[in-house]
């Protein structure tokens, strides 16, 4: 049997090579035993659109009835906000996702939810990943046995996120604006609520396709042409939002069909959250993120804290202290006022209703910000390469080896989490391993696209000589 790992968000594997139902059943055992060590008799679980997503997520609920753990479960596809927030509302003590968020079609993957309604905390998901036995439990019950003995019960998890929605939105400004917009669900999780709150948007890959048309269903510019075409080629649309697969994370449009990035969502969640809703709280955001988020949480006085990658990190902190906003990079990003978790559609709602409040394009919202902490450019590349390469090079990162990317040069870095090099005061690159794929990252910031991109291209010739 294989030794299963937790990654930066859960155990992610490729279908049929090692995500197996056997492994499922495996690493459902292991939760049901850290369940019943902890004293927690109830479990939210669910799946995302993926292949075999109700195979698995059944398999699990059986692990977990044959321990006497209470399963409320998902009847369809659900986003993991909804599991998150179906563990707070149901007052259980963990939540499982089976997801394997935006990698790609043949990944599924087996995420932890805690009581608080977010990611499971490290030390928890290090106690489960140690108790996933080495072999698979057989003498399950079937789901109508669970069933009639009322260790199943069938929840509408979408119902209760669209009430929730609802009850702290103020949707009606948003239909009276008269905002259109354009929605891409990527073929995930977040399709539904959205075509029920709002009917009249522009829908784009809304309907189920496990395979997400052979593409990874993550809300990024290069995987997103469609809808900015959409957004360049229609009059009256003034932006686009895309979730990825389990509608944890988000990417936006502006009317032009220009991406708007997870550093200036957060800009503008801060913005609107202080300035308009007078809220308070501390800031937090992981290692890659832009430092003009630093430059607004000082302009509001707000406390600030960067975390290693990963939104659980976020997630802990929010469980313990009063935080406004928190963020990745990567677009998973949550506010005050919710449950401690990402939440793709969610985030996508608050900017609606700060458009209609104030009347305001996007662009505008944008130039507001950018006319407090000063403009940027921001980009990153994904580097497929072999992992002897991809080791060698953070074994150069860890020894000091580079001094310059081409003619960029080096004046100091930091190793939070990667090795993020900065190269004058608005300039920096970054380096960094994927914690889910077998990917090498590279990131930077700088004042111009131009600038950013020959930074890229410098590190990449550089580390890949």
């Amino acid at each position: 049997m294989i030794k299963i790992k937790f990654g930066t968000d859960g155990w992610r594997a490729i279908i049929a090579q090692e995500y197996t139902v056997d492994n499922v059943i495996r690493v459902a055992e292991g939760s049901a035993m850290w369940m019943k060590e902890k004293g927690y008799s109830k479990v939210v679980l669910g799946h995302d659109c993926r292949f075999g997503g109700e195979l698995f997520a059944q398999s699990t609920a059986r692990v977990f009835g044959a321990y006497g753990i209470k399963v409320f479960l998902a009847k369809d596809f659900v986003s993991t906000p909804m599991i998150s927030l179906g563990v707070v509302k149901l007052k259980a003590g963990l939540g499982v996702v089976i997801t394997a968020s935006h990698n790609p079609p043949s990944y599924n993957g087996y995420k932890l939810k805690s009581r608080h309604g977010g990611p499971s905390i490290p030390q928890e998901v290090n106690e489960v990943e140690e108790l996933i036995p080495d072999t698979v439990k057989t003498d399950l019950p079937s789901i109508e046995e669970l069933v009639e003995q009322e260790l199943i019960e069938y929840v509408d998890l979408e119902g209760m996120y669209i009430k929730h929605v609802q009850d702290n939105f103020d949707l009606d400004t948003i239909y009276n604006s008269g905002i259109k917009f354009a929605y891409d669900a990527m073929y995930g999780a977040g399709m539904n609520v959205m075509k029920k709150l709002f009917p009249d948007a522009t829908l784009l890959h809304c309907k189920h396709n496990p395979s997400f048309h052979g593409q990874a269903p993550e809300p990024i510019a290069k995987n997103l042409t469609e809808l900015s075409d959409v957004l360049k080629n229609t009059d009256d649309l003034v932006c686009g939002l895309a979730n990825d697969g389990d509608a944890d994370r988000i990417g936006m449009y502006d009317d032009k069909g220009a991406f708007v990035d997870s550093h200036r969502i957060l800009l503008l969640l801060l913005y609107y959250l202080f300035e308009f809703k007078n809220l308070k709280g501390k800031v937090i955001i992981t290692f890659s993120v832009t430092d003009k988020m630093k430059k607004l949480a000082e302009l509001y006085g707000c406390d600030y804290e960067v975390t290693k990658i990963g939104f659980k990190y976020i997630a802990e902190i929010m469980t313990k202290e009063d935080v406004l906003v928190g963020g990745e990079e990567s677009g998973g990003l949550a506010v005050k006022g919710h449950i401690p978790e990402r939440d793709g559609v969610w985030i996508g709602l608050l900017i609606l209703e700060f458009m209609a409040k104030t009347g305001k394009s996007l662009n505008t919202l944008i130039q507001e910000v950018y006319d407090k902490v000063g403009g940027f450019s921001f980009e990153r590349d994904d580097l497929h390469i072999k992992n002897e390469q991809k080791l060698d090079v953070i074994e150069k990162c860890k020894a000091g080896f580079w001094k310059k990317f081409g003619k960029f040069e080096i004046v100091s870095y930091e190793t939070l989490d990667g090795f993020k090099y900065k190269i004058d005061e608005n300039s920096w690159i970054m380096i960094r391993p994927s914690g889910t794929e077998p990917v090498l990252r590279v990131y930077a910031q700088a004042e111009t696209a131009e600038k950013v991109r020959e930074m890229l291209n410098n590190t990449k010739e550089t580390i890949l000589q």
